[in-house]
């Protein structure tokens, strides 16, 4: 055998090596996906509904709380939480929440504030680390199977910020960049204002056109304190709903690279053989020349 199909063969057998690691994690990343948006839908009720109570809290009268009031006449310090990977093998969803999160930082100093950077997973800490920027708190670990401890964690961190006082550290709002996930094919990046939250009034006579059942609340002791209890429920809950959605967008576009990974290794698989074929298909060739050249010059002498 010539060294030439022996280097074909060699990159034939390490790619058929490849095309099964990365087609086991396509299967992986495939029945993860179907795991991660049951769990989705089994949070958005309780979210719906908790979001719906904190509006009727909200719209009770004048009530001016920080979980939908600003804390002060002028904003100094904002907030900004974004959702990563752990690991790579995703294509571009960790880069995508990242440039998302720079823009809004970006958009954030343009209209004067500063930004405190509070980062869950380790592509959006080591990015991060190795421009030696300043990270506020991270989490890492757990983005592809989060559980709600790791919500809770990540709740209390932005609440103690929100608590502090400004001229401590503090911050007056919070925004959490992670990304949505629509279909197995498209995930896209979103940003939500966490702290203040933006409350939507809807009217008897809207909702009845529209045929939305407002439900009605009684407040006890007051609304202002069922905001105080149900600040920390709120924060919680929606960063977990976007750990969920954001862990369904992971295995999406995990499973999308992989395919892509195991198709290109399909197509190589192919030209290489070709390739493989080629070179034999000369060295046998070039031995039938070298015997019928011996052939001819014995029997010319």
């Amino acid at each position: 055998m010539g060294a030439q199909l022996r280097v074909f063969r060699g990159r034939i057998k390490s790619v058929k090596a490849t095309k099964k690691i990365t087609k086991a994690m396509e299967l992986i990343a495939s029945s993860r996906i179907v795991k991660a948006q049951q769990r989705v839908l089994a949070a958005a009720p309780y979210t719906d509904a908790l979001v719906r109570a904190i509006s009727a809290a909200a719209s009770n009268g004048s009530t001016v709380h920080p979980l939908t009031h600003p804390r002060g006449d002028e904003r100094i310090r904002a907030a900004v939480c974004f959702i990563t990977a752990d690991r790579g093998l995703a294509g571009g969803y960790s880069s995508n929440v990242i440039r998302e999160a720079e823009s809004l930082t970006n958009l954030l100093h343009d209209e004067g504030l500063q930004v405190k950077h509070f980062i869950v997973g380790n592509k959006g800490v080591n990015y991060y680390r190795f421009r030696e920027r300043p990270i506020a708190a991270r989490w890492t670990g757990f983005t592809d199977q989060p559980k709600y401890e790791d919500a809770q964690s990540i709740a209390q961190g932005l609440l103690e910020a929100l608590h502090t006082p400004v001229e401590e550290g503090g911050v007056d709002e919070i925004h959490i960049v992670f990304t949505h996930f629509k279909n197995m094919a498209q995930q896209e990046v979103r940003v939500r204002r966490l702290i203040p939250m933006e409350v939507v009034e809807v009217s008897y006579d809207e909702a009845k056109a529209e045929n939305i059942v407002v439900p009605l609340y009684d407040f006890e002791p007051g609304a202002e304190q069922v905001l105080d209890a149900l600040l920390p429920k709120y924060v919680t809950n929606l960063v977990w709903n976007a750990l969920l959605v954001s862990a369904a967008s992971e295995h999406a576009a995990r499973r999308r690279a992989m395919k892509s990974a195991t198709d290109n290794a399909e197509e190589l698989i192919k030209s290489l053989t070709r390739q493989a074929n080629q070179a034999r298909q000369a060295e046998i060739t070039q031995e039938i020349s070298e015997i019928v050249g011996g052939a001819d010059a014995l029997a010319a002498k």
